[in-house]
């Protein structure tokens, strides 16, 4: 049986009533990456949540990696951890893992929530420490930069010898979108 005409009308609404918002990781960079090639690695970035799967270019022969790349993903569950996953470009096999993390971003959704109006740029809004439940090899500050609320993250990968890789997080309203409050 076919469609009726609306039926496709109800499915893009539902999913704008589910949607909270954009979040635009900013993949810096990779710091001290694994060795996987002869003397070097060439690193790419990938990141997950739910269906959603996004990456960054490879960076050839460079275990300090700059990628500086925007990778945008539809938020409907702050609770869903998002996945990284680092692996080394190979030509004629699979590629090898570099090491993984996961972003919590509910206390980033937490400072989202927060009246930014008549704090100064700059301030510091929630800090989150490292812990065992989560990636981050150093504190990290949730900030008012431009009137708009980042977080840096430099997270420690795991699974793997050694490696780090340091993002941003910022958050990107969705006219439509249910949205944060």
């Amino acid at each position: 049986m076919a469609d009726s005409p609306g039926s496709e009308k109800t499915k893009s609404s539902s999913l704008m009533d589910n949607l909270l918002g954009l979040l635009r990781i900013r993949i810096k960079r990779g710091v001290n990456l694994a060795v996987r090639d002869v003397r070097s690695s060439d690193p790419y970035v990938v990141v997950k949540l739910d269906k959603q799967k996004l990456k960054t270019r490879v960076i050839k022969k460079d275990v300090n990696p700059e990628w500086n790349e925007d990778l945008t993903l539809s938020i409907t569950d702050p609770s869903t951890p998002i996945k990284l996953t680092v692996y080394d470009y190979d030509t004629f096999s699979k590629d090898d893992k570099m090491g993984n993390a996961e972003i919590d971003i509910r206390p980033y959704i937490e400072a989202l929530k927060v009246d930014v109006d008549g704090i100064p740029n700059g301030t510091t809004i929630a800090r989150v420490q490292p812990c065992r439940t989560n990636c981050l090899s150093e504190e990290s500050a949730i900030t008012l930069v431009d009137r708009k609320v980042v977080q840096d993250i430099c997270l420690r990968l795991r699974n793997v010898e050694c490696g780090e890789v340091e993002i941003q997080l910022q958050w990107i309203e969705l006219p439509g979108s249910k949205g944060l409050s």
